[in-house]
């Protein structure tokens, strides 16, 4: 039995392509995936992330990345949670990033949603991905 890691293939492309100076990636989609490209743009690491459609009616996500003074402006970006290691959090536990420069992107049972959010709702979850 073969396990893929899409959510960590999914980080490698947006890590690939900001470190090649690529304007846009893109990627298959899915509502997890979605959830994420949110937060990223929410929180400015991203422009833009926008579901759309190839040639063969597949939907994908395509994903606008943002430079500030040249630089890509994802500096770090590491996935926490893998199929063979899981890692849950309570709401009180869920670890800051860079002191809260950064953001933990978690799912819950309320959705996908940032640390901050979901400290708020006090709701706990699997941690997939920190960036920073």
């Amino acid at each position: 039995m073969s396990v893929h890691d899409t959510i960590g293939d999914f980080i490698t492309v947006i890590r690939n392509a900001g470190k090649a100076g690529k304007e846009k990636c893109n990627y298959p989609h899915s509502n997890l995936r979605l959830g994420i490209g949110k937060i990223l743009k929410q929180r400015g690491f991203i422009n833009d992330c926008q579901e759309s459609n190839t040639d063969d009616g597949f939907k994908t996500l395509e994903i606008e990345l943002k430079y500030v003074n040249g630089k890509h402006a994802i500096q770090g970006i590491s996935r926490v949670s893998t199929p063979g290691r899981r890692a849950y959090f309570g709401y009180r536990e869920i670890p800051s990033v860079l002191g809260g420069l950064g953001v933990s992107i978690l799912t819950t049972p309320g959705g996908v949603l940032d640390d901050r959010t979901a400290r708020q709702k006090k709701l706990g979850g699997e941690l997939l991905c920190s960036v920073w």
